[in-house]
């Protein structure tokens, strides 16, 4: 079931602090992969999931992208922590949440695209200049981010 879902057995509704990893897969072509959430019906990170008992951060990461995308994560960049007010999140179920977030990037991944039934509804790769209108609030945030890292690096993220 997992560890935040059994939590939620005790506690109900009533806020946690939520820890977990976030990934975006950059494709070498300049793209980077979100997925369509079932449960909100917007677009997001390629896999993001909390922190299971045992797990590091970047367990977590490869845990959820596997789980989520079908892909392996190669070599995973942590490119920024998150946590405070802006993270602060109620899932349509009702749940209350403030996350404390590791976001990586992953430019060396292998496997075919699956979706995660009953939570991916899709998975596509979108340039910086075509996100979709429908990006969760938190995702266009770690994009932000993760395009200023990608210039400070020498990547090839746009603008």
């Amino acid at each position: 079931m997992g560890y935040i879902m059994d939590l939620r057995a005790y506690v109900g509704h009533r806020p946690l602090i939520q820890v977990g990893s976030s990934v975006f897969v950059e494709d070498g072509q300049g793209r980077v992969l979100l997925q369509l959430r079932t449960d909100d019906h917007q677009w997001s990170f390629s896999a993001a999931g909390s922190m299971e008992p045992g797990e590091s951060p970047e367990e977590t990461a490869r845990r959820e992208l596997l789980e989520e995308t079908g892909l392996t994560a190669g070599t995973l960049e942590l490119y920024g922590v998150y946590a405070g007010p802006e993270e602060h999140y109620f899932y349509p179920n009702g749940d209350e949440v403030y996350n404390v977030e590791f976001a990586y990037a992953c430019r060396d991944w292998t496997g075919t695209l699956k979706c995660q039934e009953g939570e991916v509804e899709a998975l596509r790769f979108f340039t910086l200049d075509e996100l979709p209108r429908t990006l969760s609030g938190q995702s266009a945030r770690r994009l932000a981010d993760w395009k200023k890292y990608r210039r400070f690096d020498g990547g090839t993220a746009d603008g």
